[in-house]
């Protein structure tokens, strides 16, 4: 449930505020603004199903490891204020595609750990995911108004990020363990 509140929760989340980010931190016009979250937002949702065959071929916590380092490092680029719109997008499609391909690799973790309790697990998992996006979109708004500054935010989806890699390296080796 933690790996897919990160994943999905942070696509969420993301795609509910990008507009306002991008509007408030690069002045672009709300027009515009909605059209880089829409593009990124629709990169991140056609790639879950390659994040599941990802997750297929080379496994879900391999493929987990890798994806929310990824995430981690993108999102504390991010965190640093990037000064232009034209380093931040690609930073941000980078990250939104790593959340996506996260949101495939995890349904692939279970049946694979859970085969006889999959259908409530997926509802447990997709509830969590829900409740994730709240988290993000909180978080940045917090900050913000806070230190007037988005990055604190940034940088604690970053950190949360880098929580699940290492969540994922140590519930594999205890699976691996009672295997």
């Amino acid at each position: 449930m933690f790996f897919y509140s990160v994943t999905f929760g942070g696509f969420v989340g993301l795609a509910s505020f990008l507009t306002i980010y991008f509007n408030d931190q690069y002045n672009l016009s709300p027009a515009v603004a909605g059209a880089c979250t829409a593009f990124v937002v629709f990169v991140g949702s056609f790639v879950r199903p390659v994040g599941g065959a990802f997750a297929d071929r080379v496994g879900g916590t391999k493929a987990l490891t890798v994806l929310y380092a990824t995430a981690a490092v993108c999102f504390g680029i991010i965190a640093l204020g990037l000064p232009t719109i034209y380093l931040a997008f690609p930073a941000f499609f980078l990250g939104m595609l790593t959340l996506g391909l996260g949101n495939g690799a995890v349904f692939q973790l279970v049946p694979a750990r859970f085969p006889r309790q999959v259908g409530i697990l997926t509802g447990l998992v997709g509830m969590a995911g829900g409740v994730g996006g709240f988290y993000l979109a909180l978080s940045l708004g917090e900050a913000r108004q806070i230190v007037n500054s988005y990055g604190p935010g940034f940088l604690a989806f970053a950190g949360i990020c880098l929580t699940a890699c290492l969540c994922v390296v140590l519930c594999h080796r205890r699976w691996m363990e009672a295997a």
